[in-house]
């Protein structure tokens, strides 16, 4: 008999697994996130109390005994979603080949075995742990049974109870009947809280001491208790966790283990692509978690070529390697994550699997060994550094040439980046970091900067820690780093719309951003400080009005008093709930209430003018850089689907241009004296996209004779002349141009129009009568990305869509929504990219004095001298309008001023 238990509550377990992790799937379009999070969170389990004997417990099929008692017992939860469903049997069996008991009782809940198993495990004197994230389970809690949390790294002893929820473990029952659970759909007492029910039995202690005296409760929540004492009864039965389960065998017959079935796990872990469990499946399943003696282990294996140079023999040595070398990796090691400010402590460098090393430059705590002078090891690995002969490979390269540009170090022969290589072959299969990219191309788990420098406010800065740590951890990333451009560069260059995507468009893109980068824009602090202090006006405005509709004062930022303000006193309709039932006060259904009611509009208001002053106009002034003066943003390459740029710190992509506060904020973005900015913006580069892939004659013919395309929309829509249509016609039209280039249904375009659905879906009829050719593209496009598993852009970028079989239709149809809208932000994308590329080798010819300094969108904006504004314009658009050649041509509309605001 095993001394410690650790009963695990699986069904917790699988629903957190499905709805916490991103829905994955392996090749053939199975789902297997829950499997994967489950088997994970055991695993992990297995490594944080080894010395437990784990016993997996599952809700079982029906109805139990507390439908009989409460038919609506779990009324308000939805059928189980397909591929939650699918992967129930085969997760069993998994876990049942790996060894473990597992337990389902028909006709019984989870918690009702396990609380029996529990009680009958205090018996026979064996220590209990709870693995579980149902709050329900605290009633069992004593000096013997304690809960933990695996998600959360929480462990509740009694004590902890009280903490957590301000009632004793024997008062859980009767707390959970006062406030009810939503989750279950338990009625609990209207308007009981979780601080009334604590006050209640602190003053009471039972529920039952409780009744007798509720006629001294005061109030409206006094006349609730009263007029809800029987549903308080039947709450009671609901949360008590029955501890006398009949069981179908001894307790020593459910809980004992059984021999792994190394042949079923096999087959299972490669038919869902878990790669890393298979690999180690002839070995004991160890968990596959981050903890320290793993990490430990798995460096220790391939940290023996590993090296860290403090003499210059060894520098000298290390430099003629590199010059053999037919390519090399390079990785820096810094203070800081801006590369505008961050200083180098060292650098490593790799040639291959027998040589990688870690130069220190600049740790300096306490008693660090002598390294070499950062000024002369520099200057040293300048020309080698600077060589475009030299072959380089990085992980995300472009933060290191900035950070080496602040040492006057201009990194050349710059061909690979592991990171765009991964994001060029898939861009949703992965996160494209290098933790990720070793995990998933080379089985290998890295050493995590957390690892050596540890977390929170506590972590250290990396010149602070020990070079004995430093150094494996830095010269593994150069080594991983090589080895991943061994494995992804094939990939690539064996497709030759891969080759094309590298090669031309994310590979000599690295050098447009880190210039755009280096360069950074000026802003005007003073200005957003004004600007600040008006929003700030007007956002107390808003919230004086807010409080006179509500006829009180509460907290704009709390869902929880907003809910009761919006639904329980105001009595607004309820148009979507929360997962736990509570009625949703998401940016969407205060959109649709804001059609209709005041309040909701303001709160929307409010939210929108708050995020732009935290975001923007307080955060700006603090992001310029105390050296240049400027603000310098950083690019990303690799985190869309679609091959669009990112951008933070800051986030000029999502500086908002539809309300005029969020215009004003341009007007702060200025050009230096004898300058001016010159933004450049694609006109309806989706919609001339559009006309270009589907062929169809009419859009074309519209763009060819320079039509006004939501004009000659409208008039085919509303049966009016072109010269004859309402600015309302147009908006609308507008709205069934974009709409649909979106995949969106006669029901969305009725929403965002107000129109019924029926007038909504004869705009649709009209306007694919017209263009034909379009709804026919529309189809193709589905079709293709459902055979492929995804679709292309003009120039052949794959944006792959892993839910387009998706068996719930709901995730089915988002996808379906997005491949027909992907090729052309995905085309969007290629097109400015490529602009980017050919002005950057412009500017680099010519003797005007131009800088490239910002993308937003589709547009480009540049700092330029006043004297050469005519003729920088005028290179500016022929270079953006023939990045590349469609059957329609493409519009550049560009201006000029004193800010981005008058520019653009």
């Amino acid at each position: 008999m095993p001394k410690k238990i650790i009963l695990v509550d699986g069904s917790s377990y699988l629903f957190r697994a499905f709805y916490a992790l991103p829905s994955l799937t392996n090749k053939q379009g199975e789902p297997t996130g829950a499997i994967y999070g489950v088997i994970n969170m055991i695993r992990k389990l297995n490594d944080d109390f080894p010395d437990h004997h784990p016993v997996i417990i599952f809700d079982a099929k029906g109805k139990t005994f507390r439908h009989d008692m409460y038919p609506e017992y779990k009324a308000n939860r939805g059928s189980m979603p397909d591929e939650l469903a699918a992967q129930i049997k085969p997760l069993h069996e998994i876990i049942v080949a790996m060894g473990l008991p597992l337990i389902a009782i028909e006709g019984v809940e989870a918690d009702d075995v396990i609380g029996t198993l529990a009680k009958i495990a205090e018996q026979k004197n064996i220590s209990v742990l709870i693995s579980t994230g149902d709050k329900d389970m605290a009633q069992l809690v004593n000096d013997n049974i304690n809960l933990v949390d695996t998600m959360k790294g929480n462990q509740t002893d009694y004590k902890g109870v009280e903490e957590k929820f301000g009632v004793k473990p024997e008062q859980i029952i009767d707390y959970l009947s006062l406030i009810g659970d939503t989750s279950d759909n338990v009625p609990g007492i209207p308007g009981v809280g979780p601080k009334t029910a604590e006050k209640w039995l602190a003053q009471y202690n039972t529920v039952e001491n409780l009744v007798e005296n509720a006629e001294n409760i005061k109030g409206k929540v006094g006349e609730r208790l009263r007029e809800n004492l029987k549903q308080l009864t039947l709450a009671q039965k609901l949360v008590t966790i029955d501890c006398q389960v009949k069981l179908p065998n001894s307790f020593e017959e459910l809980i004992s283990h059984t021999e792994k079935n190394q042949e079923l796990l096999s087959e299972y872990f490669s038919r869902f692509e878990f790669k890393r469990w298979l690999e180690n499946i002839n070995t004991n399943i160890a968990p596959i978690s981050d903890s320290d003696s793993k990490t430990k282990e798995i460096n220790k294996d391939n940290s023996a070529n590993y090296h860290t140079i403090l003499t210059k023999s060894q520098l000298n040595d290390c430099i003629k390697r590199l010059k053999q070398a037919e390519v090399f990796a390079i990785d820096t090691e810094t203070t800081s994550l801006d590369s505008m400010q961050a200083n180098i402590v060292g650098l490593s460098v790799s040639t291959g699997t027998d040589y990688s090393v870690y130069i220190p430059l600049a740790h300096d705590y306490l008693d660090a060994p002598d390294q070499l002078d950062l000024e002369e090891t520099l200057l040293k690995l300048k020309p080698i550094l600077e060589d475009p002969k030299q072959i380089k490979v990085g992980q995300h390269i472009k933060y290191d040439m900035n950070v080496l540009s602040q040492y006057d170090i201009d990194l050349q022969g710059v061909q690979f980046d592991t990171m765009l290589e991964s994001y060029v072959i898939n861009s949703t299969a992965t996160r494209h970091n290098l933790d990720a990219l070793a995990l998933r191309y080379l089985n290998h788990e890295t050493i995590h900067f957390e690892d050596i420098a540890g977390k929170g406010k506590k972590q250290l800065t990396f010149n602070q820690i020990n070079i004995d740590q430093a150094s494996p951890y830095a010269a593994e990333d150069a080594d991983i780093t090589l080895q991943l451009h061994n494995k992804l560069w094939p990939k690539i260059k064996d497709e030759k719309d891969l080759t094309n995507i590298y090669l031309n468009k994310e590979q000599p893109l690295i050098k447009v951003l880190a210039k755009m980068e280096q360069t950074g824009v000026l802003v005007d602090s003073d200005k957003l400080s004004q600007q600040s202090k008006a929003v700030t006006q007007r956002i107390n405005e808003i919230a004086e009005d807010v409080y006179a509709i509500a006829d009180s004062t509460f907290n704009l930022s709390s869902t929880k008093q907003l809910q009761e303000i919006l639904f329980d006193k105001l009595n607004l309709p309820i148009i979507k709930k929360t997962p736990k039932g509570k009625p949703s006060t998401a940016e969407d259904v205060l959109q649709e209430l804001a059609l209709e009611y005041e309040l909701p509009k303001l709160i929307l208001e409010h939210r929108s003018l708050s995020k732009l002053k935290s975001t923007y106009l307080d955060k700006l002034p603090l992001q310029v850089n105390p050296k240049t003066g400027r603000i310098h943003t950083s690019y990303h390459q690799a985190v869309t689907a679609t091959g669009r740029l990112s951008s933070s710190d800051p986030n000029l992509q999502n500086i908002p241009i539809r309300t005029e506060e969020g215009r004003r904020i341009r007007d702060a973005f200025i050009a230096p004296a004898g300058y001016q900015l010159i933004a450049a913006d694609y006109s309806q580069i989706e919609l001339r996209i559009m006309a270009h892939l589907s062929e169809d004659k009419n859009l074309i013919h519209a763009f060819e004779n320079d039509l006004d395309i939501h004009s000659a929309t409208a008039s085919e829509v509303f049966s009016v002349a072109i010269n004859d249509v309402t600015s309302e016609q147009r908006r609308r039209a507008k709205a069934v141009n974009f709409g649909l280039i979106y995949g969106m249904s006669a029901f969305g375009l009725a929403k965002q129009l107000g129109v019924e659905r029926n007038e909504a879906q004869d705009y649709i009829d009209i306007y694919f009568a017209r263009y034909p050719k379009v709804a026919e593209y529309m189809d193709n496009i589905r079709e293709q990305a459902k055979t492929n598993g995804y679709v292309t852009t003009v120039c052949g970028r794959r944006l792959y869509l892993p839910e387009i079989n998706a068996r719930n239709a709901m995730r089915r149809k988002a996808a379906e929504r997005t491949a027909i809208n992907a090729p052309m932000q995905g085309t969007a994308a290629d097109i400015i990219k490529q602009a980017m590329i050919n002005i950057h080798h412009w500017l680099q010819q010519t003797s005007l004095d131009v800088k490239m300094l910002m993308q937003v969108h589709d547009e480009l904006i540049f700092e330029v001298a006043e004297k050469d504004i005519v003729e920088t314009k005028k290179e500016i658009k022929n270079k953006m309008e023939n990045a590349i050649k469609l059957s329609v041509p493409l519009i550049v509309e560009a201006g000029h001023g004193n800010t981005w605001g008058e520019a653009h």
